[in-house]
């Protein structure tokens, strides 16, 4: 690799370490190219990305960020998992360990916090940003429906009364 071309490699990593919220790092030696294409394809799909990089490059890369702290957790052929969501790429990098048990998590950074193998497997366990949306939303609109169910009970109690009494004044 060229100088100009590493050196774009460190910017474009720094990039993406800064904007992150959450970064995961698992070792994936003895995986093939179609696991690894399903793995980005998978990343991808739930908002995250993965990098692959020299790891010499993704220290100096790592310089004034806030995941600063997965430095020392690149040894050997490692995958750096990014997502703005904190959930995003936890979630879907323990899916993907459990069925590749060559895909090995190492660890991660959740801004400065420093994650831990059971760290990352905590924060995949959490509802995603849309999930706990919905939540919110079906909380705040839970009350407005029992109120509207409350004002029509009484109104269809007396359309039912008055129903009773036209049917039994046609009965006689």
């Amino acid at each position: 690799m060229e100088r100009a071309a590493k050196k774009e490699a460190v910017e474009q990593l720094n990039e993406v370490f800064k904007t992150t919220s959450v970064a995961i790092v698992a070792q994936y030696s003895g995986l093939t190219v179609a696991q690894m294409q399903k793995l980005r394809q998978q990343m991808k799909q739930a908002g995250a990305s993965v990098k692959v990089s020299k790891n010499r490059l993704a220290k100096i890369a790592l310089e004034g960020t806030d995941v600063v702290a997965i430095g020392p957790m690149l040894k050997g052929p490692t995958v750096i998992a990014t997502s703005n969501d904190p959930v995003a790429a936890p979630k879907v990098a323990i899916e993907f360990a459990k069925a590749n048990e060559k895909f090995v998590i190492v660890g991660g950074s959740m801004g400065k916090t420093v994650l831990n193998v059971d760290g990352v497997k905590a924060l995949a366990s959490l509802p995603s940003l849309d999930e706990l949306r919905g939540k919110i939303v079906g909380l705040l609109v839970a009350p407005a429906t029992k109120l509207a169910q409350l004002a029509n009970a009484p109104a269809g109690k007396l359309a039912r009364v008055i129903q009773a009494h036209a049917s039994k004044g046609e009965a006689a």
